[in-house]
């Protein structure tokens, strides 16, 4: 346990579940799109469904879909900028099966058309865990700098993609895989001590059988 676990995050808003962690999600969202969002649909269940205006979960989730930090005064006024800075916004409470309490979808388009979408929860003082991308099981808590790799499911792309790690000294501590199916589309998340730069991560989306990267600096 650090000092962050003990005191909390440095935030603005009531609660650092409903707050907190909310802009975390937002901004995990936002790196994984890559680009100005111009389209969020947000499913909220459980506790973020039922306190959402009260605790502020729904400004704090676009503030973080337009790149803000939990401690950002902004947060009280992003649903007023979401709407001057041409980001369509949909908030409706759900019932998702099986999830945390503080669950929310996010579901993002970007200026250029691109899309991404998460499902993620705020589980306690402030931190995340981000369980699906694209409709894959993922392991991403925004705490370390990240790459997801999107890529087919072949023989030693793995042993590839973490000798390129290797190579440029960047250790890895945390990694799950998750696929469709045999030979088909799978999904790397790789979480690092030190943060991957551009370069590295153009190394890696060189590598045959790749089909997307992207690079998350810790949220």
């Amino acid at each position: 346990m650090n000092v962050f676990d003990i005191v909390g995050p440095v935030m603005i808003g009531p609660s650092s579940s409903h707050t907190a962690g909310a802009a975390r999600l937002g901004r995990i969202a936002r790196a994984l799109l890559g680009e100005r969002a111009v389209r969020a649909d947000i499913l909220l269940h459980g506790s973020f469904a039922k306190t959402y205006r009260g605790h502020g979960t729904d400004r704090a989730l676009v503030a973080g879909v337009l790149g803000m930090r939990p401690d950002d005064s902004r947060i009280r006024h992003s649903l007023e900028l979401a709407a001057a800075t041409g980001l369509d916004v949909s908030i409706t409470p759900a019932d998702i099966p099986g999830a945390h309490p503080n669950t929310a979808r996010i579901a993002l388009v970007g200026e250029s058309g691109r899309t991404a979408r998460l499902e993620g929860a705020s589980i306690g003082g402030g931190n995340v865990l981000v369980t699906n991308v694209d409709g894959m099981p993922v392991r991403v808590t925004g705490q370390h700098p990240t790459l997801i790799v999107l890529h087919r499911d072949v023989p030693g792309l793995i042993a590839a993609v973490t000798e390129v790690l290797s190579r440029s000294g960047v250790n890895i501590c945390n990694f799950s895989l998750a696929r469709e199916k045999r030979g088909g589309t799978a999904i790397m998340t790789i979480e690092t001590d030190g943060a991957p730069d551009e370069a590295l991560a153009l190394q890696v989306q060189a590598l045959a059988n790749v089909l997307r990267v992207t690079r998350m600096e810790s949220i």
